[in-house]
């Protein structure tokens, strides 16, 4: 599915741009592309995966608090 902006009349091409990124980062499409940049073998795949996971666990808890 391919992302489109369109130009809106007498917008400047900066702030089309602007949109476009911000799209891109809501769609999750550049970290997408960074995290496929490089191989990432399985088990750091989990790691890495797991490292998040009690990451978020461990703010949740504070903030229950």
């Amino acid at each position: 599915m391919p992302i489109e902006i369109k130009i809106r009349k007498s917008e400047p091409v900066e702030r089309a741009l602007r949109r476009l990124k911000k799209k891109l980062e809501r769609e999750n499409v550049i970290k997408g592309v960074r995290a496929k940049r490089y191989f990432e073998k399985p088990c750091d795949k989990k790691r890495r995966k797991n490292k998040v996971m009690a990451f978020t666990q461990m703010l949740r808890d504070r903030h229950q608090s």
